[in-house]
């Protein structure tokens, strides 16, 4: 299976704070100079950044500990130390940062792509020449650097995009996601070609849609079986859902069925999205037949028909991704179970 990387688990640490020294003025017409120590500099924060052309987490499979530099001690003469140099941690959008122990989300990086500083580094410590009073002139104290802090975290991968395609293998994901736009996912006539999620960018007019392909489901998907279970989470954060339908398989009728179930025994609020079904190679001859039957058998869902190989129903179908994704129109209410027959 190719390595698609969408979690990780790493430690982080800021930098300690450089000490503070204690020192005095020596030379030769100053006898009684007074105190000169420098402060300590400052440590190394731990920062985020979003990197858009990372995809995956792979970067962090080999690097899981990331360490801020210490602040440097101060010196004699009034020296202060330099600050430590923050260390920078690039993320893919999408990011979700934990805290390993709690689970406790940190920050969303699928709402908010800032820098985000994460850790401060530790203060420096005074040098002796900033405790100089009138009635101590010559003051022997300074202070140590305080302490940076360490967390563990766990960053998981929920990929960007507006609409979600969904389907049992060889449905015709990966072809509809190669004939609409950019992507050239692997297809082949054998089940799970699609082993790890892909991206497309659809472009209409001025509107560029992301779409995003997940491997295919099967039933009993939500229990563990196959492989697209593991991936669903990647289309939580989509704006719509496209069901694809094999018009040429013998359970056509129980497709959308099946795959809503999974779906929402998965997470309900993937059902809550706005849906469409598609009827995939209607270059088949008994397909137009069979989409009239999907059709009856779910009268309040938007049905179309399509075939990559004729681009038969491909414009209206762009028309109406375009539509789902600007659309303010209300989530489609979730089917009774009576429905799902």
């Amino acid at each position: 299976m190719e390595k698609f990387a969408d979690e990780a688990l790493i430690e982080v640490s800021s930098g300690k704070g450089g000490n503070g020294c204690a020192a005095f003025r020596r030379e030769k017409y100053v006898p009684l100079g007074g105190p000169s120590g420098g402060d300590g500099g400052r440590g190394g924060n731990v920062v985020f950044c979003i990197r858009r052309n990372l995809r995956t987490l792979s970067h962090l499979r080999y690097k899981q500990s990331f360490k801020a530099e210490n602040g440097h001690d101060g010196e004699g003469k009034g020296r202060f130390g330099k600050n430590g140099k923050d260390v920078i941690i690039p993320l893919p959008p999408g990011s979700l940062i934990k805290d390993e122990e709690t689970r406790e989300v940190i920050r969303d990086f699928g709402k908010n792509t800032e820098d985000f500083l994460f850790l401060k580094g530790g203060n420096g410590g005074w040098g002796n020449s900033r405790f100089k009073t009138s009635v101590n002139q010559a003051p022997r104290k300074a202070l140590p650097g305080k302490p940076g802090e360490k967390r563990r975290l766990r960053i998981e991968l929920q990929v960007l995009a507006d609409i979600g395609l969904v389907g049992f293998p060889n449905a015709g994901k990966s072809s509809l996601l190669d004939c609409m736009t950019n992507a050239r996912p692997k297809i082949a006539a054998y089940p799970f070609t699609t082993k790890i999620p892909n991206l497309g960018v659809l472009t209409y007019d001025d509107l560029d849609i992301v779409i995003a392909d997940i491997p295919g489901l099967i039933e009993g998907a939500s229990d563990g079986l196959g492989l697209g279970i593991r991936f669903l989470k990647h289309i939580s954060r989509t704006i719509a859902l496209a069901f694809l339908v094999d018009l040429g398989d013998a359970n056509y009728k129980e497709a959308f069925d099946i795959l809503y179930r999974e779906l929402e025994a998965f997470s309900p609020d993937l059902i809550g999205k706005k849906r469409i079904i598609i009827g995939t190679k209607m270059d088949l001859d008994e397909a137009s037949e069979r989409l009239e039957e999907i059709k009856k058998q779910h009268p309040k869902e938007k049905v179309l028909g399509i075939s990559v190989f004729s681009h038969l129903g491909i414009p209206e179908l762009i028309k109406e991704f375009a539509g789902l994704v600007t659309s303010k129109d209300d989530m489609p209410e979730p089917l009774q179970q009576g429905a799902l027959k």
